[in-house]
């Protein structure tokens, strides 16, 4: 019955459909996760009375994210894609919920739950680049990856944007007008778990198994793993040891480095305008907002040509590409330390260098372990992901308090040196076997 039911569908058409429903729900989520951060910071200095907690929206939606994408990988695993995607968008829905209640009831608990509650959304989207590959040929893995990687960009893009058209819904609605942004973002959560929930069907990684189980007679089975079995699977296999390698060091450099340059643009922007305050906070922040919606440009925008390098050029090249702008990106901002365009290039080459590693690093995750441990090996990869970029966020003030602007941006270059090198040498290694 397997086979027949394989032979009844045609596996590229169900790829297709994948890839767009995939793009189209980042797109529509992605305008969740944009709001949040646009006013995370401000909510939470307001409802704890403190600017001590600005960061703790991010801090805790970061962690969400790492906590939670084992266990919903686990969920894919045994219910398919489909169960996976929606539930952390569920969970992200009633985030955006918690986060519109916490402003009118005055809480800053429930607004750190909301923020939580969102983290799952991220972990779902992150594991939306893996589903795009369950289906497809290897030829166009790193194609379809970037594809729905780059569907973010708008969200990510319109997201902080959507401020003002917020309170003004927020005014018509009856609701504190600094909430108003979240019925737009539950709004995007909600279609796009609606899309995958009617639309996903077949799922891509069930469907995937079925043509692997028509193809060994029904030998192949999905084993339920945990974050040792993945790790375990991971040191096996040289190409997946790099894969991680390339998309955790990415992330880590990128989150470090990346969330202490708006202090830093600041303290610099700030020096050439002593004994005026309004003038320096008026440039401080049209430096600092520049530089990064090009930061986030550079991360996204570019992401199919990523992909087409990937499949071109090879896994190894790319990956190898992509840390190499990493370094780059550090010396310039790190040298050009007292030059605000200097800074504002080194971080655009810094989103460019994350995109390359990170579409180039997923596609040969996804192809260089055993089918029955891809799903919790994508998982242990988000979870390490999220936690090296909540490590890089917390340590980074003190490597910027001790080393200084320059010093951060040396730490972040021995990161990506390292992995350049390993990307070499395990190119070498495996060369004729190499993507």
């Amino acid at each position: 019955m397997a086979t027949t039911s394989t032979a009844a569908l045609d596996p590229q058409r169900v790829q297709r459909r994948t890839v767009f429903l995939l793009s189209s729900s980042q797109l529509l989520s992605g305008i969740g996760n944009g709001a949040t951060l646009s006013i995370g910071s401000l909510l939470a200095v307001d409802l704890s009375g403190s600017e001590a907690w600005a960061g703790s929206i991010t801090t805790v939606l970061t962690l969400a994210a790492a906590v939670s994408a084992l266990p919903l990988a686990r969920l894919a695993e045994s219910r398919g894609r489909r169960v996976g995607l929606v539930t952390g968008l569920v969970a992200a829905l009633a985030g955006s919920l918690f986060m519109m209640a916490s402003v009118m009831a005055g809480s800053f608990l429930l607004l750190l739950l909301g923020g939580a509650l969102l983290g799952l959304g991220t972990a779902a989207n992150l594991q939306a680049r893996f589903a795009a590959v369950d289906l497809a040929e290897p030829e166009h893995r790193g194609r379809s990856l970037s594809t729905v990687v780059w569907a973010i960009t708008i969200g990510a893009v319109a997201g902080p944007n959507l401020i003002q058209p917020g309170a003004a819904v927020g005014t018509v609605l009856g609701i504190p007008p600094i909430a108003g942004p979240f019925v737009f973002s539950a709004a995007g959560l909600l279609l796009a778990a609606a899309l995958l929930y009617f639309g996903l069907r077949p799922g891509p990684l069930l469907l995937a198994r079925l043509k692997a189980s028509a193809a060994t007679d029904g030998a192949t089975a999905a084993a339920r793993g945990s974050i040792r079995a993945g790790l375990r699977a991971v040191r096996s296999s040289p190409r997946a040891g790099l894969a991680l390698a390339a998309v955790v060091g990415a992330h880590g450099v990128m989150v470090a480095v990346m969330a202490m340059t708006p202090l830093h643009l600041q303290q610099l922007v700030g020096g050439a305008h002593s004994g005026h305050h309004t003038t320096e906070s008026t440039d401080a922040l049209v430096v600092i907002g520049v530089t990064i919606s090009l930061h986030i440009a550079g991360m996204f925008a570019l992401s199919p040509l990523w992909g087409w390098l990937t499949d071109k050029a090879g896994r190894f090249r790319t990956i190898a590409l992509g840390h190499a702008l990493l370094l780059v990106a550090v010396i310039v901002a790190g040298l050009g330390q007292r030059e605000p365009a200097l800074v504002t290039l080194g971080l655009v080459l810094l989103g460019l260098g994350w995109s390359a590693a990170t579409i180039a690093g997923s596609t040969l995750l996804a192809e260089s372990v055993a089918a029955d441990q891809r799903v919790t090996v994508q998982g242990v990869s988000d979870t390490l992901m999220g936690a090296a970029g909540a490590v890089g966020g917390a340590t980074s003030g003190l490597v910027l308090a001790g080393l200084g602007y320059p010093g951060l941006n040396a730490v972040g270059g021995a990161v990506a040196a390292v992995v350049l090198l390993l990307a070499v040498a395990t190119a070498r290694r495996q060369a004729p076997v190499a993507a």
